[in-house]
């Protein structure tokens, strides 16, 4: 049985490969590992909501939920040096990854933990996500209903048409979540969900 990538502890052996991530300015060496999601590579969906999202706040917390190695969390963190980027993730081979790859980068401003590592006054000013679609709808859904309400600006979440991004982004209404397409571009669509201070 193989790991998911939202395994807490992957029990694949580690194997590290490295790769560089270069998108709006920023280079990026990161490190990939087994057991976590897009090893030795960025995703395709990742790559689109980095290309296609609204450039990041100016200031404040900035969320990257389910960060895997981190490729969204260390792009905000080098866009937007004066934020702090709360890198989040049940996996911790993922989280540790973040974490070097922060100090390789010399990103001082990156917060590597468990969900409930995050302290509760810890409000964000947006969130960035490729988020787990294969972890089931019910457990994403559980996920997005815990940390949309901690959002104060907009959230952008990349999700597959083939997986249910327009199913998703009528549940988002369903709750009461103002959601549109921010874009669509090779199968992907960044969805763009309005926060606590968007909607009121």
């Amino acid at each position: 049985m193989t790991d998911q990538y939202f395994s807490e502890q992957p029990t694949s052996a580690s194997d590290p490969v490295s790769f560089r991530l270069e998108i709006g300015g920023v280079a990026l060496d990161l490190t990939t590992d087994a057991g976590v999601f897009a090893r030795g590579r960025l995703d395709k969906g990742t790559r689109v909501l980095l290309e296609n999202a609204p450039d990041p706040a100016e200031t404040g917390d900035l969320l990257d939920l389910g960060c895997g190695y981190g490729p969204i969390a260390l792009w905000l963190a080098a866009q937007r040096p004066a934020s702090t980027v709360w890198a989040v993730d049940v996996n911790d081979r993922a989280l540790d990854l973040v974490r070097s790859n922060a100090a390789t980068a010399r990103l001082t401003n990156v917060r590597a933990c468990r969900p409930d590592e995050v302290p509760q006054d810890v409000r964000f000013a947006e969130m960035w996500s490729n988020p787990p679609i294969r972890s089931g709808k019910a457990a994403l859904h559980e996920l997005l209903l815990r940390w949309l309400p901690r959002i104060d600006g907009s959230s952008y979440l990349v999700v597959s048409k083939n997986l249910g991004s327009d199913s998703l982004a009528r549940w988002l209404g369903e709750q009461g979540y103002t959601t549109r397409r921010h874009s669509s571009h090779a199968g992907f669509r960044v969805l763009s969900v309005a926060g606590s201070e968007a909607a009121s």
